[in-house]
């Protein structure tokens, strides 16, 4: 009994900072979608991160700037 609510302490405490700024990162986009599917979907903060490292880097375009 102990052992199992530890794990959940753990995982508890491994989450919410990655959920907290995922969502922060997705609110600040205006990624709505995204906001929605990480709120509603635990996945022990691999979603999360994912969308923090991969998802949410902005693509640059190759502008050339007038002369």
């Amino acid at each position: 009994m102990k052992t199992e609510i530890l794990i959940i302490i753990i995982a508890v405490i491994w989450t919410l900072p990655w959920k907290g700024f995922a969502l922060w990162k997705s609110a600040r986009r205006g990624d709505s979608s995204w906001f929605v599917i990480l709120l509603l979907v635990n996945t022990l903060a691999i979603l999360e991160i994912l969308y923090i490292f991969i998802f949410s880097e902005r693509k640059v375009t190759n502008r050339t700037q007038p002369k």
